[in-house]
């Protein structure tokens, strides 16, 4: 019962209950029909529906504090994988149903959350805050289904990277990364990779490793409270880190890190109040000055065929080609040195 939520609770009425119930109902019954429906060509049964919902309504909580203390939140994609894997092997469409119904699930609900605390701190009415949600839902998930059915049946070779023209921006790397995930968790299987059957059985120690991995840390704390650098060392941001490869490169993390470490410590230190009054709200205008900048460079440049600025870290052409050189000697190549 913070200052935020005494004023929310003096000023605005609450959503009622049965407003999350009942899209939880609606939700789960059309995906039974998804799943059961449609001569199941979606390969799930009915109860690895329910067992990806009950995995997602599981780690959302604590999911959700990871999320509220370090702005990071880990995915359930691969223990989602992981388990239907195991359950229903030889089948990539029940692996991938059953890893978007539970790891998206989980996802979009810290989303929801998250909005909703940005709001909260807003002040606007928790009820407005519901219905902006549900309809910003309703029609970005319309939008995009007929965005990406368009793109589908009016690009061609789409995806399909030896084929397309060079340059084409229509490479789907998330696409390629959810395909692979298919075929390595639901046509191979986890049973045939980390298991005696496979080659990988000690992969699974990294289990018991990301479990215990936090311990050193909050004991050494326990033991040194007057080091407070500790307290810093945060064993779910290091080995959540990564996670974001592949799609994401080394210049995502350049910049993830170069704007990180100027607001939360150059202006935290030297502007603390500045950072207190405009940090969260700053947080959120990036992610919109992204969604609207994408927009508005479809409609100026890729609706008009130019797909991107030519610079050298873009360039196809031969800067470098020393890199290219074989290392053995005795072999000649054009423009590189004999060894």
């Amino acid at each position: 019962m913070d200052v935020h939520t005494r004023l929310m609770k003096k000023n605005y009425e609450t959503v009622p209950q049965w407003w999350f119930q009942s899209i939880l109902v609606l939700s789960v019954a059309l995906s039974i029909y998804a799943c059961e429906g449609f001569d199941k060509q979606l390969q799930l049964p009915w109860w690895g529906l329910l067992l990806a919902c009950a995995m997602a309504f599981l780690f959302t909580l604590p999911i959700g504090v990871i999320k509220a203390t370090t702005n990071m939140s880990p995915g359930l994609n691969v223990i989602t994988e992981f388990v239907i894997g195991y359950m229903l092997p030889g089948k990539p469409l029940a692996n991938v149903t059953f890893k978007t119904y539970g790891t998206i699930s989980m996802a979009q609900a810290v989303v929801f959350l998250s909005d909703f605390k940005l709001g909260h701190y807003m002040k606007v009415p928790p009820k407005s805050m519901f219905i902006v949600q549900l309809v910003g839902t309703i029609v970005a998930s319309t939008v995009y289904f007929g965005t990406a059915w368009w793109l589908l049946v009016s690009v061609k070779n789409i995806c399909n990277t030896a084929l397309l023209p060079e340059g084409s921006p229509w490479t789907c790397p998330n696409d390629d990364v959810f395909y692979n995930a298919s075929i390595i968790w639901g046509v191979v299987g986890p049973l045939r990779m980390f298991t005696n059957h496979g080659i990988y059985p000690e992969m699974n120690w990294f289990f018991v490793i990301g479990f215990l991995a936090p311990v050193p840390v909050w004991l050494l704390s326990r033991k040194y409270p007057e080091k407070k650098w500790i307290k810093f060392i945060h064993m779910p941001m290091i080995l959540g880190g990564p996670l974001g490869m592949p799609s994401a490169k080394a210049v995502h993390y350049l910049s993830w890190g170069a704007v990180g470490i100027f607001f939360n410590y150059y202006v935290f230190r030297w502007f603390k109040q500045w950072w207190a009054r405009h940090t969260y709200i700053l947080s959120a205008a990036l992610d919109a000055g992204v969604a609207f900048m994408a927009v508005l460079l479809y409609f100026t440049l890729q609706s008009h065929d130019i797909n991107g600025a030519e610079w050298w870290g873009l360039s196809t052409s031969d800067h470098c080609p020393l890199a290219k050189c074989p290392l053995a000697s005795g072999i000649e190549v054009k423009g590189c040195p004999m060894h």
